[in-house]
């Protein structure tokens, strides 16, 4: 399994709009992603999206970053704005040997 990460910190005076918004969109997204915030950052948020592939977290952070995604929406309560969207992939680390793609330790 890989995963899109997406990392971002809202301003404070959004935070009450963005969570009503992001309630409905998780929602949407249910089993495919989960939002969570920073404990030590309050309003600093992370997405985390499953992918079974690496094509497939590739395309998930395509359309995440992009204008079309229903996500890009949340853009305007980004401090700094979209810009300030940061989104990667993982790869595992440790895996059996019938997965080529994975990093041996």
């Amino acid at each position: 399994m890989y995963i899109c990460f997406a990392e971002y910190r809202i301003l404070e005076h959004n935070r009450s709009q963005f969570l009503e918004l992001t309630k409905k969109l998780v929602k949407q997204h249910e089993n495919e992603m989960y939002l969570y915030e920073g404990t030590d950052q309050l309003n600093l948020f992370v997405e985390v999206w499953a992918a079974s592939s690496v094509s497939e977290a590739e395309r998930i952070k395509e359309e995440r970053c992009s204008e079309r995604s229903s996500w890009f929406p949340i853009s305007c309560f980004i401090d700094g704005g979209n810009a300030k969207l940061h989104v990667w992939t993982f790869k595992p680390v440790h895996l059996d040997a019938d997965n080529s793609d994975a990093v041996s330790g």
